[in-house]
């Protein structure tokens, strides 16, 4: 005979909103990236609103860059607007045993890729900056593939020669279908860049 789950319950509430400009919607998705089906609402809006509480700092939350994107808004009303985003199929919950963990819906990791791989890109454009001539790519290594691919084809589209000996670290430590599509890109922007 098996146990019954007590499945933590929730209510959404979105209180009435109509629409959330597009910012606040990458804005909320990229805040959520960090949470996937480990944690929920409730700690999705002390992250947004920038909370000292313990387990954000714990978990690194504080690390992500729309911590405090709605310090200037109370928590109920920054859960309304992820309840909107919940209700309008950019972010779903799924049940892990009795906890309710929030989860990408494809239109909302399709926006999700696209904000991150800018990010990430901006990220190349600081490192370049700096004046760096080794670029430790580790970071990359276990990213998801539709992510990384994104970023190379913006990369690719910059047709820009200053993002080869990036590529070429990257190369050497990411997995033989990604340094395919880095050589590709690469070969790209050499035959092509002004």
């Amino acid at each position: 005979m098996s146990r019954k789950v007590n499945r933590v319950k929730y209510h959404l509430d979105s209180k009435g909103i109509k629409e959330l400009p597009y910012e606040d919607i990458a804005a909320i998705l990229r805040a959520a990236d960090d949470l996937i089906m480990s944690g929920g609402r409730n700690l999705l809006s002390k992250l947004l609103k920038g909370s000292k509480e313990k387990k954000i700092i714990e978990l690194g939350l504080d690390k992500n860059p729309f911590y405090g994107f709605y310090s200037d808004i109370s928590l109920e009303d920054i859960l309304a607007k992820i309840d909107w985003i919940i209700e309008n199929n950019y972010l779903a919950i799924e049940y892990d045993y009795r906890l309710p963990l929030l989860v990408f819906t494809e239109e909302g990791w399709t926006i999700e890729k696209d904000t991150y791989s800018t990010e990430l890109l901006k990220g190349f454009d600081k490192m370049i900056n700096s004046g760096a001539n080794y670029f430790n790519m580790n970071y990359l290594k276990d990213k998801n593939r539709g992510l990384i691919f994104l970023l190379l084809d913006k990369i690719k589209l910059t047709n820009d020669k200053k993002y080869i000996p990036i590529l070429e670290s990257w190369k050497e430590i990411d997995y033989k279908k990604v340094q395919q599509k880095i050589n590709q890109v690469i070969n790209s922007i050499s035959q092509n860049a002004t």
